[in-house]
């Protein structure tokens, strides 16, 4: 029960938690708002409009400074994590989305012509744009500075 316990009283844990599901429950709304209908698979996805990992480690950037200092290496740690996490999701990440939409359109025409190589499509939104990655930051970004420290 203890490890529970501390585990729910972990600040900057609690912040980081907070961040990935402001960061969802904002793409919910969103696909709500277009589509008019509600689909769990988008709390879970990754990919889209704001970025759920920028949020997280945004959020654990900045609950890490408030609770440690900047000068801690619990921040430097959140710090160099949230650079590495905002490259891949802006870099590798999009540019593997990218691929996987060719390669769909490839596997498409392939199978108008009764040759299919894919059973089914890759998925496609699995990296971020630069906008969303800055979102998913400055929404992380705020909670952090919003939440207070217990």
């Amino acid at each position: 029960m203890e490890y529970v316990t501390g585990f729910f009283s972990n600040y900057v844990l609690v912040c980081a938690l907070i961040g990935w599901f402001g960061a969802q429950f904002i793409k919910c709304v969103r696909y709500i708002a277009r589509h008019k209908s509600f689909n769990f698979a988008v709390l879970m996805s990754s990919g889209g409009m704001p970025s759920s990992h920028s949020a997280t480690v945004s959020a654990l950037v900045v609950s890490a400074a408030k609770l440690c200092g900047t000068s801690s290496p619990q921040f430097a740690l959140a710090f160099i994590l949230a650079f590495i996490v905002m490259y891949d999701a802006a870099g590798v990440r999009r540019a593997a989305g990218e691929q996987a939409k060719v390669l769909n359109r490839i596997a498409h025409d392939i199978s108008l012509g009764d040759t299919k190589y894919l059973d089914k499509n890759l998925k496609e939104l699995i990296g971020h744009t630069p906008l969303q990655v800055i979102m998913g930051a400055l929404l992380g970004i705020a909670i952090g500075v919003i939440v207070p420290v217990f």
